[in-house]
C-alpha cells in the first residue's frame, strides 16, 4: 500500500471523528475519560506499537501505530475542551523542539556522527527547563538511555564486571532477559525491589532526565 492517502485530509477527518467521539451525543465511555484514566491506555497501546515495530507486519505496525495516535489525540481534546491547547499547539511545539534540538541541521551547529547528534541532544535538553516535579520512567527505560548517552560520549558502562561473557553463538534477546530474570530473583533473595534499586542508582548517575 503506498502513502498515496493525503495526510492532512486524513488527519482532519480523525480530527472530527474524536471531536464527535468526545462531543454531546458521542461515545459515553470517550467522553468521560480523562488525562488520568487513559494514562494505562497509552502505556498498553505503546508497548504493543513497540511490539509490532519489532516482529509485526507492515499492517500490524500501520494499526498500533494509529492506536498510539489516537491516545495522542484524545488528550489532546480533552486540552482543547478545556481552552487550553488543541493539537496544532502540540505539533508547534514538536516542530519547535526538532529544530531545536537540532541544529546542525537548521543551524549552523556542527555534528558529522549519529553519536555527536545524540550527544548534542542532551545537551541542549539539559539547558531546557525542567518540571518541577520531575519525571519518573521505568528504571530499565532509563538505563537504557544512560547506556545510549554514555556510549555516544566515549564512557560507555563496562560489561563483564558482573555478568559472563556470552557463549559464541547465544541468542543475544534470549541471553538478557535470562539475565535480567536471574537479576530479579537475586534482588527476592536479598529482599529488595529491583526497580527501586536500579532508579536509586540511576539517580546517583543523574540519569533521570
Amino acid at each position: 500500500m503506498s502513502g498515496s492517502r493525503s495526510p492532512i485530509e486524513a488527519l482532519e477527518e480523525l480530527l472530527m471523528v474524536v471531536a464527535r467521539l468526545r462531543g454531546p451525543g458521542g461515545c459515553p465511555w470517550d467522553r468521560v475519560q480523562t488525562h488520568r484514566t487513559l494514562v494505562p491506555y497509552l502505556l498498553e497501546e505503546a508497548y504493543e506499537a513497540a511490539e509490532a515495530l519489532t516482529d509485526g507486519t507492515s499492517d500490524e505496525m500501520r494499526d498500533e501505530l494509529g492506536d498510539v495516535l489516537l491516545q495522542v489525540l484524545l488528550h489532546a481534546q480533552i486540552e482543547a475542551e478545556a481552552g487550553r491547547f488543541g493539537i496544532g499547539e502540540v505539533a508547534d511545539a514538536l516542530r519547535a523542539k526538532l529544530v531545536r534540538r537540532h541544529p546542525h541541521v537548521f543551524g549552523d551547529g556542527q555534528a558529522a556522527t549519529s553519536d555527536a547528534v545524540r550527544v548534542q541532544w542532551e545537551e541542549i535538553k539539559g539547558a531546557e527547563p525542567r518540571p518541577a516535579r520531575g519525571r519518573r520512567r521505568p528504571a530499565l527505560v532509563t538505563a537504557a538511555k544512560l547506556v545510549e548517552v554514555r556510549e555516544a560520549g566515549g564512557r560507555p558502562i563496562p560489561v563483564g564486571v558482573y555478568l559472563r561473557p556470552p557463549p559464541e553463538g547465544a541468542d543475544p534477546e534470549k541471553l538478557v532477559g535470562e539475565a535480567l530474570l536471574e537479576v530479579v530473583a537475586l534482588a527476592r533473595r536479598l529482599g529488595c525491589d529491583p526497580e527501586l534499586a536500579l532508579h536509586r542508582l540511576l539517580a546517583g548517575e543523574g540519569a533521570d532526565g
